[in-house]
C-alpha cells in the first residue's frame, strides 16, 4: 500500500498505552452531560440506590445510568440493547461510563423505576437555563402534537370498531357458505378439500366473533368507551394535519419564542387540546418564574373558561376563534355581524334593530343571557339573518375576556405566525430523532419518562447551540457550586 497513508498494526502492542480522554476532545458534548449530572443531587431527586446498600452485591451508581441515558437520547439511541452495544464499542461512551457495561435489562430497568426523578432532571435543566439566563423572552408558544404507541390500530376498539369488524366477518361467513353451496352442487358425494378448508376458515371467524363480544364486554367498563389491548393507556386520536387517525399519545409542549427551548410539557392520552390552555400557562410561568406571561395557541385550545383562567392567573393569552360556525356555512350572518353596546346591554342587529336581553341560561357549565330583536318577523333581511322566527344572540357572563383578546389579536397580527415557527419545528425535530416511529415504552408514566429524556436531549442541544460547549459547562458548575 505505497503512496497511501497507512495505520498502525492491529496486533502491535503499546508500550504506553494512550489515555481515554485523549480521544475527546474539549469541546465535545460528552463532557456537557458529565458535569451536569455530576452537579445533580440524585438522592434530593429521587433516584433509586443513590446511597449504596451495606449488604449484598453493588450496584451501578444512578449517575452512570442517567449519563448513560442522556448520551443515548441526545445521539438518538433511545432502545436499552443498543445502548448496551454502545456501551461495548463506542470510545464516548467508554469515558461517559468508564468503561462500564451494564446489560441491557439493568439499562431498561432504570428507566422503569426511575422515571419520576427523571422527569425531575428535566425540570432540572429548564432552571439551570433560567440561570443561564436563557429565558428571558415574556412568551411561549404551546402546541401539541401526537405521537404513535406501541398499539396498532387493529389492537384498539371502539364500539364503531367492533360492529363494523362484526359485520365484516359476517359478510365473509355467508360468502364462504355460499361457496360450500356452490362446491356441494358441482361434486355432491366427492370429497372437496377447498370445502374443507372454508370450513376451518368459517370455524376461525366465528371464533374471532366470539372474541370481539368478549371485548365490547371489556369495552363497557372503560370511562371513554375505548380499549387499547397492547398499550392500555393509549388512545386512537385524529390527527387534522393528515386527516387520519392515530393510536398513541398527545403530547403538549411550551416553548419560548426567543431561544426555543422547551419550558413545559406534558404527555396527554386525551385527543384534544381545548382543556389544556390554563394549566400549560400556568406550569410554563413557574417554570419561567416569570408573571405576566404571554401565552400563544391555535385554535384548538379556544375554550372560554380556559382563557378566562389565563386572565385569572396572570397570563395574557392569544387564541384565535375556531370558525365553525354554522351560520356561516349556510351564508347567513354570523355573531361577529352584531354589534354588542356594553352601555345598554344590548346587539345591534344588521338591519340596525335592538336586540333586548330575554332571560340567562345554562349551557356545559357556563351562564349565558340570551338577546334577540322584536323585528325579526318582519325583517328585510331575515333570509340573511335566521331560519327561526327570532335570530338569537347567546353572550358568555364573561364575555368580554374573549372580547379583549381578540383585541389583543387585532393588534398583534404576527401573533399565529410566531407561534407557527416557534413550536412546531420542536415537534418536527422530536419525531425526527425519533424516526417517525413509536415510543417504545408502554403506559402513560413510563411514556412521560420517555418524553422527558427527549425533551432534555432537545434542550441540552439547544443550549450547546446557543452558548457553546464551553461556556455551557462553565455555566453548569457555577450554577452548581
Amino acid at each position: 500500500m505505497k503512496r497511501f497513508v497507512e495505520g498502525d498494526d492491529r496486533k502491535q502492542v503499546a508500550l504506553l498505552p494512550e489515555c481515554v480522554d485523549d480521544y475527546i476532545e474539549q469541546d465535545n458534548p460528552v463532557r456537557i452531560i458529565d458535569v451536569f449530572v455530576d452537579e445533580l443531587d440524585l438522592a434530593e431527586l429521587g433516584f433509586n440506590g443513590a446511597t449504596p446498600a451495606t449488604t449484598g452485591r453493588p450496584s451501578y451508581h444512578p449517575g452512570v445510568m442517567l449519563k448513560l441515558y442522556i448520551y443515548g437520547y441526545l445521539n438518538r439511541v433511545p432502545s436499552s440493547r443498543r445502548l448496551e452495544r454502545e456501551c461495548q464499542r463506542n470510545v464516548e461512551m467508554m469515558w461517559l461510563t468508564g468503561r462500564l457495561a451494564p446489560d441491557f435489562k439493568t439499562i431498561a430497568d432504570f428507566r422503569r423505576d426511575n422515571g419520576a426523578a427523571i422527569r425531575n432532571v428535566c425540570k432540572r435543566f429548564v432552571e439551570l437555563c433560567r440561570g443561564m439566563k436563557l429565558l428571558t423572552s415574556d412568551t411561549v408558544a404551546i402546541d401539541g402534537s401526537k405521537f404513535k404507541a406501541v398499539n396498532s390500530r387493529d389492537r384498539n376498539y371502539t364500539a364503531g370498531k367492533i360492529d363494523k369488524r362484526q359485520q365484516q366477518i359476517e359478510e365473509s361467513v355467508q360468502r364462504y357458505l355460499d361457496a360450500i353451496e356452490t362446491a356441494d352442487r358441482i361434486n355432491p358425494t366427492g370429497f372437496d378439500v377447498k370445502t374443507v378448508d372454508l370450513y376451518g376458515k368459517i370455524a376461525r371467524l366465528r371464533q374471532q366473533m366470539r372474541e370481539l363480544e368478549q371485548i365490547r364486554k371489556e369495552l363497557k367498563k372503560q370511562p371513554d368507551q375505548q380499549l387499547s389491548l397492547t398499550d392500555p393507556d393509549s388512545r386512537s386520536m385524529t390527527s387534522s394535519g393528515k386527516g387520519t387517525g392515530t393510536v398513541g399519545y398527545n403530547v403538549q409542549a411550551a416553548v419560548d419564542t426567543k431561544h426555543h427551548l422547551i419550558v413545559e410539557h406534558e404527555v396527554t392520552n386525551v385527543g384534544n387540546d381545548r382543556g389544556q390552555l390554563s394549566r400549560m400557562g400556568v406550569s410554563a410561568s413557574k417554570a419561567m418564574g416569570r408573571t405576566g406571561l404571554k401565552v400563544l395557541a391555535d385554535r384548538g385550545y379556544y375554550s372560554g373558561p380556559e382563557i378566562r383562567a389565563c386572565e385569572q392567573a396572570g397570563i395574557t393569552a392569544y387564541v384565535p376563534k375556531p370558525l365553525t360556525s354554522g351560520s356561516r356555512k349556510k351564508g347567513l350572518f354570523t355573531k361577529r355581524d352584531f354589534i354588542y353596546a356594553k352601555k345598554d346591554d344590548e346587539y345591534r342587529c344588521p338591519a340596525g334593530e335592538r336586540a333586548i336581553r330575554r332571560f340567562t341560561t345554562v349551557e356545559h357549565g357556563m351562564n349565558l343571557q340570551v338577546y334577540w330583536p322584536s323585528a325579526c318577523p318582519e325583517c328585510h333581511l331575515k333570509e340573511r339573518c335566521s331560519t327561526s322566527a327570532y335570530r338569537r344572540i347567546r353572550r358568555w357572563e364573561h364575555e368580554h375576556v374573549l372580547e379583549a383578546m381578540q383585541r389583543r389579536l387585532e393588534r398583534k397580527s404576527d401573533a399565529m405566525t410566531i407561534r407557527r415557527s416557534t413550536v412546531e419545528h420542536v415537534f418536527g425535530t422530536l419525531k425526527h430523532w425519533m424516526r417517525s416511529t413509536h415510543f417504545l415504552t408502554r403506559t402513560l408514566a413510563r411514556v412521560s419518562t420517555e418524553m422527558s429524556l427527549q425533551v432534555l436531549a432537545y434542550n441540552i442541544r439547544r443550549a450547546i447551540n446557543i452558548l457553546g460547549v464551553e461556556r455551557t459547562m462553565k455555566a453548569m458548575k457555577i450554577a452548581g457550586s
